[in-house]
């Protein structure tokens, strides 16, 4: 069973250009949920995959293998109310972590996150976020990708 042990932040601006780079455009979108359960489909120009959560916080379960592109697009239609677009972008800290900043898209346009995965829980509650961080929303049922799909930004 796989966990993933992340923490996700509110940017209060978005980073330089020559900060970010490219990233890479996405979508991703919901085909079911129940319980604390979520299974999702996320579609970028080169590779399509499930994802399955289960739980909340600083450690979830998370399994996720790849799809064929044109079954995931086949599986689109099916996510309809529960979907979100976003670009990530994948920059370096000192630390040796990587911080995945996402610019959203659609009806979320505007919203800035970034999200650092750590290797166990100590890793975790040892690192200090840069100050362009924000606002840290980890654990805040708000401010996780299914509820933006389903409820759009908390008030």
């Amino acid at each position: 069973m796989a966990t993933e042990i992340e923490r996700k932040f509110l940017l209060a601006e978005r980073p330089a250009a020559d900060v970010l780079g490219d990233g890479t455009p996405m979508r991703q979108g919901y085909l079911a949920e129940e319980d604390g359960v979520s299974v999702r489909i996320r579609i970028t120009d080169a590779e399509a995959r499930f994802t399955i959560k289960a739980g909340e916080g600083v450690a979830r379960t998370e399994v996720e293998v790849p799809v064929d592109i044109g079954e995931a697009e086949a599986l689109w239609p099916f996510t309809e109310g529960r979907r979100i677009a976003k670009r990530r972008h994948r920059v370096p800290l000192s630390g040796g972590e990587v911080a995945e900043v996402d610019v959203y898209g659609g009806e979320l346009d505007g919203l800035l996150t970034v999200e650092v995965e750590f290797p166990d829980d100590e890793a975790s509650r040892a690192f200090t976020p840069p100050d362009w961080f924000g606002r840290e929303v980890t654990g805040e049922r708000g401010w996780t990708n299914l509820s933006l799909s389903r409820h759009g930004r908390p008030d």
